[in-house]
């Protein structure tokens, strides 16, 4: 055994891979502070309370590594959680390939977003993640073929994020959050997982409140996954409010367990990894009797062939 697998799970020795933690770089922080009216980056992690990251990608990638080892993690998802710092996730995979994946923001309206796309994608990130609500867009906009088409092209992953979107270091620091739900169902997501049925897509936190959607688009379309990320405070919006283990129960009956990806949400120091989000998952999982093979699967296995598949 190595100091990558985890001994304390309650299946024994678990090899885990996070497929969500946010890359919170330097150069994230320098667009985070334009938007807000902030004139550094350093101004806008004293905001938000949060340690400034250092200037070199690399070396913050060596502190995640670092961060990873401690709670015996084998691997992640990297996030370039604004447009324009993908640059930043790039060098991390970069310095440690062995370790990550990138994946990267990106909004279809932007003039030259298939040029980004193949652009990074050739860089060597792994992923795209449209944001509709975020950036204003229906997935229906001929745009978005656009991307898909390249990712494709690519075998790139698309992350699709659905429901409630609340980002909580932009309303620590100041920034707006002019969200439309209007662009955030599910459902809208049919048609392009069916149109490109090599594509593999990821809807993040188990559709963030559109839960019965996201399992419907599950159940109907075989290339889409859900990853467990986040502390999934939408249940509350659903009545009753199901419990993390009704929730993981539902999903595993109607999509079975090689299309769970274990996500943290993790994104900055001093918090570092939230080893709590892990926990709470394990404890759930366990209540409903999950297996051996299939705890592997959920968190780290399915996560790891995603990745592997050409």
């Amino acid at each position: 055994m190595t100091q990558e697998i985890r001994k304390d799970s309650p299946w024994g020795p678990l090899q885990v891979a996070d497929a969500h933690l946010h890359f919170f770089s330097r150069g994230f922080f320098g667009l985070l502070a334009g938007q807000a009216g902030l004139e550094s980056a350093a101004a806008a992690c004293a905001r938000a309370g949060v340690d400034e990251p250092p200037e070199d990608p690399r070396e913050f990638a060596s502190k995640w590594v670092g961060e990873l080892d401690r709670h015996c993690v084998a691997r992640a998802v990297l996030l370039a959680s604004l447009p324009g710092d993908e640059q930043s996730v790039a060098q991390a995979v970069q310095s440690h390939p062995e370790r990550f994946h990138g994946w990267f923001f990106l909004n279809p309206l932007m003039q030259d977003a298939a040029a980004r796309t193949e652009h990074w994608l050739q860089q060597g990130l792994r992923g795209v993640c449209l944001l509709p609500a975020m950036h204003g867009y229906p997935l229906s906009d001929p745009r978005v073929e656009e991307i898909l088409q390249v990712a494709e092209r690519h075998h790139a992953i698309v992350s699709v994020h659905c429901g409630v979107l609340s980002v909580g270091i932009r309303a620590r620091v100041g920034a707006p959050s002019l969200f439309d739900m209007r662009f955030s169902n599910p459902v809208d997501l049919h048609p392009l997982a069916l149109r490109h049925p090599k594509l593999r897509f990821v809807i993040p936190h188990f559709g963030a409140g559109y839960f019965r959607e996201a399992l419907m688009i599950a159940s109907l379309c075989p290339n889409v996954c859900f990853d467990t990320s986040s502390s999934n405070t939408w249940t509350k919006y659903v009545a009753p409010p199901p419990t993390l283990e009704q929730v993981f129960e539902r999903a595993l009956e109607v999509m079975g367990p090689q299309r769970l990806l274990f996500g943290s949400d993790s994104s900055f120091f001093p918090r570092g990894w939230v080893s709590n989000v892990f926990e709470r998952q394990c404890q759930a999982l366990a209540r409903i009797g999950v297996s051996v093979e299939d705890a592997r699967a959920v968190f780290g296995n399915n996560l790891l062939r995603l990745m592997q598949m050409p």
